[in-house]
C-alpha cells in the first residue's frame, strides 16, 4: 500500500518517480467538487508540498471526468439552506485551494484533463501552471443554463487565459467545446487522444523534474505576479525574485550552469538544462 492510500475520502493520491498524481475521486458524481472535497484538497496540497518525493503535481480525475464543477446539491442547495455565515466558510475553502494555494504552489503543477471539465472546474484548471487535455474532453461554462453567472473566480480565470470574444461566447451561451478547441483557445497547452494523455503528461513532468526546483518556482511565480504589476514595479520585483532564487538555491544553479557552459563546454543552455 502507498503512504496516501485511503487517507482522503474524495481525493486519491499516489506518488511515483517524483510525480504526485492527485485525482478527484467522486467518479459517480463526475468528480463534482463538494465542500468535503474542497476541504480535503487543501489538506492534500499542503501535505504534498512537504513531501520531498513529490516534485511535480499532476491534477486529474477518476473515471470519465476531470470535474463537473461545483456539486449543485451539496455546494449550493444544502449550503443555501444553512446559516448565512456558513457560505463564508464554504466559499473560503473553495477559493483557498482552487486559486490562492494552487496558483502559487511551490511545486510545478500540471492539469491532466481526462474528460468533463465544467463551471467551477475552470478555476483550478487555470490555476495549474500547465495543462494537457484529451481530444475527447468536454468543456463548458453551463452556469447561464441554470440561472447564474459563472461563480467564484471562473470569469477571472477565463479573462487571464482566453481571448475576450471566445470567453464571452462560452460564458453567454453555455455551449460546450472539445479538447482541440481548448488548445486552440490557449486554455490548455496541448490536446492529444485520450489513449496518449498520460504518456504526454509524464513526458512533460519529466522535463520539469530535470529543472532546478528553486529557480523553477521563482520563474513561474514571478511570471504570474508580473501580470498584475506596472513595468516599473516589475523591474524591481523580477530582479528581487532572481536574487531570491540565487540566495535560496542549495544547488547554486547559476554558478553550475555558467561553469558547465563557459569552462567545461559541456552544455548548450539554449538547448538543454545544466547537469544537476
Amino acid at each position: 500500500m502507498g503512504q496516501y492510500d485511503n487517507r482522503w475520502q474524495t481525493v486519491k493520491v499516489t506518488v511515483e518517480q517524483g510525480i504526485a498524481w492527485v485525482s478527484f475521486n467522486r467518479p459517480e458524481k463526475r468528480n463534482a467538487m463538494s465542500p468535503t472535497l474542497n476541504r480535503e484538497m487543501r489538506d492534500v496540497l499542503e501535505t504534498i508540498e512537504q513531501d520531498a518525493d513529490a516534485r511535480v503535481l499532476v491534477l486529474t480525475g477518476e473515471g470519465s471526468a476531470w470535474t463537473a464543477g461545483m456539486d449543485l446539491k451539496e455546494y449550493f442547495r444544502e449550503v443555501d439552506a444553512g446559516p448565512e455565515i456558513l457560505q463564508e466558510r464554504i466559499r473560503r475553502d473553495a477559493s483557498e485551494w482552487q486559486w490562492k494555494l494552487l496558483r502559487f504552489y511551490s511545486k510545478p503543477t500540471i492539469a491532466m484533463v481526462n474528460g468533463w471539465c465544467f463551471g467551477g472546474g475552470f478555476s483550478p484548471l487555470v490555476a495549474c501552471d500547465l495543462a494537457i487535455c484529451a481530444d475527447e474532453a468536454t468543456f463548458g461554462l453551463s452556469e447561464i443554463n441554470w440561472g447564474i453567472p459563472p461563480g467564484n473566480l471562473v470569469s477571472k480565470a477565463m479573462a487571464d487565459t482566453v481571448g475576450h470574444r471566445e470567453s464571452l461566447y462560452y460564458i453567454m451561451t453555455g455551449k460546450t467545446f472539445d479538447g482541440q478547441k481548448a488548445a486552440q483557445m490557449g486554455l490548455v497547452n496541448k490536446s492529444v487522444p485520450l489513449a496518449q494523455l498520460r504518456d504526454e503528461v509524464v513526458l512533460l513532468a519529466q522535463d520539469l523534474l530535470d529543472k532546478n526546483p528553486v529557480v523553477l518556482r521563482a520563474a513561474k511565480n514571478g511570471f504570474k505576479r508580473c501580470r498584475e504589476l506596472t513595468w516599473e514595479q516589475n523591474e524591481d520585483y523580477l530582479y528581487a525574485k532572481l536574487d531570491q532564487a540565487q540566495l535560496r538555491d542549495p544547488e547554486h544553479g547559476r554558478a553550475q550552469g555558467l561553469k558547465q557552459f563557459l569552462d567545461d563546454k559541456s552544455i548548450k543552455p539554449g538547448l538543454q538544462a545544466y547537469k544537476r
